[in-house]
């Protein structure tokens, strides 16, 4: 009897440490040993025949092995993929241009068929896109490590995988995607999106046209997609690994030559001389500067009070005068006159202190509708100011 699913999701969270366990063996050993089994009961119990039973592995010969949805599964969950020869990846060349070219000639066949093989066009397109992503991801990581030599491996081997990486699988990955190449995956898939792009938008049956208009924008994000690879690749995976393998080479023909310095005759790398740190002058410099400051006469600084006049606003006196002339159809024009009656000039300070009027409880104010302003030129700055109406007691 076949578990439900919710039953399997759950059996593989429960023992998601064990499975990542399985899933390491297999990576690193191809397949999982039935005598890894033993070791396997004693870290997380007996759970050997639940993994067959909900079809998570499968035997194979003495061996046993995920199956190919877990194994994907924990890929993606893991983010641990196997890098693909480029060859792998070419075959989707072939798989989709038979497609579209089935497509394209049988365009006005069967609409069954066609509706099929647009989506089997789909689902290439992605496995496309899914193993590009993927495989720069492990080349991206591979490069990484090859770079911190976490496993302390000495320079010439680090020469041979850099030179392994780009020729086997950078190089051949850089040219499927390079758009300029008529023969790439990615050249073939701008004629194929130009296609779709004109049946979209003409196709005779709804429900195609619909299709079409899907892969036509899901090729649009996988062509931006596919950019953002190809320049991972060109901007900072060949660039990287190319730095290793020159830094290695170096390194490695110095330490051969440190190993037998005397096998060759080196040229003079240094030619003897010798310098002051200083100028040859310093001294008189020096004792110029100095000199200077022999004699010295005392000078005395004393700091002059400046008198600031003390001016106290008189609120009353205002406020009776601002009464006096009531109404008031423009309170900082009075406010400006009285200023400039009073010290020939008008000052900011005092012009704020006067603004503080506005706020008396037996005043009305009353904004100008139309909302004009008026210009007010003081001893530093110039303000525009509302045009305020004031009365009292509601008579104006």
């Amino acid at each position: 009897m076949q578990a439900e699913p919710k039953t399997i999701l759950n059996f593989l969270a429960t023992h998601f440490d064990a499975m990542v366990y399985l899933f390491e063996k297999q990576n690193t050993e191809g397949s999982i040993p039935i005598r890894s089994f033993r070791e396997f009961e004693l870290r997380f119990g007996q759970i050997e025949h639940q993994l067959f039973d909900y079809k998570i592995l499968r035997m194979v010969g003495d061996d046993a092995e995920f199956s190919g949805e877990i194994y994907n599964l924990f890929q993606f969950v893991l983010r641990e993929f196997k890098p693909m020869l480029p060859e792998a990846i070419e075959k989707y060349n072939n798989s989709i241009g038979s497609l579209f070219k089935l497509i394209v000639e049988n365009i006005n066949g069967d609409k069954v068929i066609l509706s099929k093989r647009l989506d089997e066009l789909y689902s290439e397109i992605f496995a496309f896109l899914e193993s590009v992503e993927k495989n720069t991801l492990r080349l991206l990581a591979e490069t990484r490590e090859l770079k911190s030599n976490v496993s302390k491996i000495d320079y010439k081997e680090k020469v041979e995988k850099a030179t392994f990486w780009i020729e086997y699988y950078i190089q051949p990955l850089n040219a499927i995607l390079d758009i300029n190449q008529p023969l790439s995956v990615v050249s073939q898939l701008l004629g194929v999106s130009n296609f779709l792009n004109v049946k979209r938008l003409n196709f005779h049956d709804e429900t195609i046209r619909k299709q079409f208009e899907k892969i036509y924008f899901f090729l649009v994000q996988t062509n931006h997609d596919l950019l953002n690879q190809s320049k991972i690749l060109t901007n900072e995976l060949l660039p990287l690994i190319e730095r290793i393998r020159t830094e290695s080479l170096i390194l490695t023909g110095w330490i051969e030559f440190l190993k037998k310095p005397n096998r060759v005759q080196t040229p003079p790398m240094l030619k003897v001389t010798r310098d002051n740190p200083y100028s040859n002058e310093m001294y008189y410099h020096a004792k110029e500067f100095v000199m200077q400051f022999q004699n010295v006469e005392d000078i005395i600084m004393t700091e002059e009070l400046i008198k600031d006049e003390m001016w106290i606003f008189n609120k009353d006196k205002y406020k009776q005068d601002l009464i006096n002339q009531m109404p008031v159809n423009d309170f900082f024009k009075w406010a400006s006159a009285s200023l400039k009656n009073d010290y020939n000039q008008i000052e900011t300070e005092k012009l704020f202190s006067m603004t503080s009027l506005l706020f008396e409880d037996d005043l009305t104010k009353e904004f100008d509708p139309l909302d004009k302003h008026t210009t007010v030129r003081t001893t530093h700055v110039t303000l525009k100011v509302p045009k305020i109406k004031i009365y009292q007691y509601g008579i104006s």
